[in-house]
């Protein structure tokens, strides 16, 4: 079968699309120092962006008991909102890799955890709000990845089959929920992640080290 872009493809937000990890950083860095600890570094804050709020309140806290981290996950939305679109940026090769979509009329949207009240408004700042197709938040149904649902709504969206749709993230729920969605799945190996975490037990379908290689259509699994 010769090697074609996929119909339509989805991403994941922070770590495959974004690198979002820079205003992370401030909102931790904010609660810390209302608490009278000094700033963290990002490389100790970047490996754990893509696993969510309360395991950045775990890095930004070691030891911090389970309680307590819960109660702090409004406050850090909210030092992160404050600080939302003013240190980020698209990972380089993105934008290259989303014209070549869009040149090829292929559809783009995106399927993230983060909530729609802070994905939402990074569109216009990013330039992306004429252009996604269709945005799906953790909290635009009851469930969020790995749940399959996410992805399979943004398919409904679109109106194209699953199978015909690549997902591309950078965490292992992001291809857990790509493969129980019956969408061939790219690993982003450019995204974040932890030191003992292992893409290759995540069995996506390709794993890609650089967004700019996708934009040749033999990146691409075979749908």
């Amino acid at each position: 079968m010769a090697a074609r872009l996929p119909d339509a493809v989805l991403f994941d937000l922070d770590g495959t699309l974004l690198d979002s990890a820079p205003d992370m950083l401030v909102a931790a860095n904010a609660m810390r120092a209302r608490r009278g600890t000094g700033p963290m570094l990002l490389a100790e804050l970047r490996p754990h962006v893509s696993k969510g709020a309360r395991a950045m309140i775990s890095a930004a806290f070691p030891g911090i008991d389970e309680a307590t981290r819960e109660a702090w996950v409004p406050e850090f939305l909210e030092s992160y909102q404050a600080e939302l679109g003013r240190h980020c940026s698209a990972f380089d090769g993105i934008e290259r890799l989303l014209s070549t979509l869009e040149a090829a009329g292929r559809p783009w949207g995106i399927v993230t955890n983060k909530p729609e009240f802070l994905a939402i408004p990074l569109l216009p700042m990013l330039g992306w709000q004429e252009r996604c197709a269709v945005l799906v938040g953790g909290d635009t149904l009851p469930v969020r990845k790995p749940d399959p649902a996410p992805l399979l709504h943004a398919a409904g969206v679109l109106g194209i089959e699953p199978r015909r749709i690549a997902y591309v993230g950078d965490d292992e729920r992001d291809i857990v929920a790509a493969r129980a969605a019956g969408m061939p799945s790219v690993v982003a190996l450019w995204g974040y992640r932890l030191g003992e975490d292992d893409p290759f037990s995540w069995r996506g379908d390709v794993m890609v080290e650089d967004p700019a290689d996708l934009c040749e259509a033999s990146a691409w699994p075979v749908a």
